[in-house]
């Protein structure tokens, strides 16, 4: 599969933001999808997961409760809502897909290519 990231860009702190990940093939109903985020210096963090059906989802610890990740298996494309955006949340964010079960929150098998995602104070 192939993965295409898009929507970041540059927004002040408390603000929102929607990245859109869309996929290609026809099993992208099957997949695991991810968000993370990797920002200058540091390693990559895990932000987001959802599963096949949108049923069950996980958030790391620094975005829960203000971040949603949803999915629209019709049009092959995973997306990462935004809200209260703070200035660490500054990064490149990645989408990712995995056959796997959505624990662990690791050993994503595609990638996208990132887009940037910065918060101004």
């Amino acid at each position: 599969v192939q993965l295409q990231a898009s929507g970041g860009g540059l927004v002040q702190a408390g603000g929102s933001l929607r990245l859109s990940c869309a996929a290609s093939g026809r099993t992208f109903s099957t997949y695991i999808m991810g968000w993370f985020r990797q920002a200058p210096g540091k390693e990559r963090e895990f932000v987001a997961a959802i599963s096949w059906n949108g049923g069950t989802t996980t958030y790391g610890d620094s975005v829960k409760g203000r971040f949603t990740i949803s999915r629209d298996n019709a049009k092959s494309t995973v997306y990462l809502q935004m809200s209260g955006l703070k200035p660490e949340d500054t990064a490149v964010y990645y989408c990712a897909a995995k056959y796997s079960s959505i624990y662990p929150t690791s050993n994503y098998d595609y990638w996208g290519q990132g887009t940037l995602v910065t918060v101004s104070s």
